[in-house]
């Protein structure tokens, strides 16, 4: 056997390999990586910010299903009712918790912030459907405010956060009060929206210009019905009402990016307030940093988030 056909060889024997695998088996391999970054990098982590000693949460359901839980930490040294700071987990539409998915530093800094800090869980796909996620996100926010007496609500000061699918989720409740009103509530109950590195403002572009390892990831949240997609689509809901303002965060992923200037654009032509802030970060490691380290004090993200927090709360 020559030597280039040595050479030649393994380069096809591996796209041949890659072929059969297909995208499935590269979203599977991507939802890995990103367990795996985001367990490593949350331990470290933890560690080194004795995130151990934080206090525990009340933890109460908000609906019948097991997973419609929501862990919820008290202000810290506040007097009367506090704002609300609402965390809605990433993983895909399929995947994530409420405390994996989640910075390890949040809880401990924006209760200490003087805000009532409440991450969810929410039903998945594919037994469930994006719809309830979204009618979720509302049915919690909901069942917060029912008990704001007992864990010091300011009822009137209320932010959703979500990270990559939670941020989808956040922004969809923000620009869509179907949502909101069918858990009684409406744009009224919702001060301000954060998404956090999010991909799939515009559903049907992501699909199809987005990273094609995640392509089935979004095909198995929104299926191929365009008008579906269109639906679960946040930047074609903006059009005017919307809650009253958003921060839009992100790192330097190219469809990361994209999708929240095209979501920017829109909310900004609607005239919404809207802000938008980049830091560095690539691929999936900064994708899972942006999340993991959001309440770390070092982490630029914090002070841009704890800033506008200040001012919104403030108005």
């Amino acid at each position: 056997m020559s030597t280039l056909t040595i050479k030649i060889l393994p380069g096809l024997c591996l796209a041949a390999f890659l072929g059969a695998w297909g995208t499935t088996g590269w979203a599977a391999r991507a939802d890995q990586w990103r367990d795996r970054l985001a367990r490593k990098s949350a331990t470290a982590e933890s560690r080194a910010k004795g995130a151990s000693q934080a206090p525990r949460p009340v933890t109460f359901a908000y609906g019948p299903h097991p997973l419609q839980q929501i862990d919820v930490w008290r202000a810290r040294g506040g007097r009367g009712p506090a704002p609300l700071v609402v965390f809605v987990h990433g993983g895909g539409w399929h995947r994530g918790d409420k405390r994996g998915a989640a910075s390890e530093y949040s809880p401990v800094h924006f209760s200490e912030q003087g805000y009532v800090y409440a991450s969810i869980n929410y039903r998945l796909v594919p037994e469930f459907k994006v719809e309830d996620q979204a009618g979720d996100v509302a049915l919690a926010l909901k069942a917060l405010f029912g008990r704001a007496a007992e864990f010091g609500i300011d009822r009137g000061r209320a932010v959703l956060i979500g990270h990559s699918a939670g941020a989808h989720l956040v922004a969809l409740v923000g620009t869509d009060e179907r949502y909101l009103r069918a858990a009684g509530l409406g744009f009224a109950a919702v001060s301000g929206v954060v998404p956090n590195d999010g991909a799939a403002y515009d559903v049907a572009r992501q699909i199809a210009e987005g990273n094609r390892i995640m392509r089935d990831t979004y095909l198995q949240a929104f299926g191929t019905d365009p008008a579906r997609q269109r639906e679960l689509s946040p930047v074609f809901h903006a059009a005017a009402p919307n809650a009253p303002a958003f921060l839009l965060l992100h790192v330097q992923r190219r469809d990361g990016v994209a999708q929240a200037k095209e979501l920017e654009a829109a909310l900004r032509k609607a005239g919404t307030v809207v802000e938008r802030r980049e830091f560095p970060g690539a691929g999936f490691e900064g994708h899972a940093e942006i999340n993991r380290r959001l309440g770390d004090p070092s982490y630029p993200a914090t002070a841009a988030v704890d800033g506008w927090l200040r001012r919104l709360f403030s108005r």
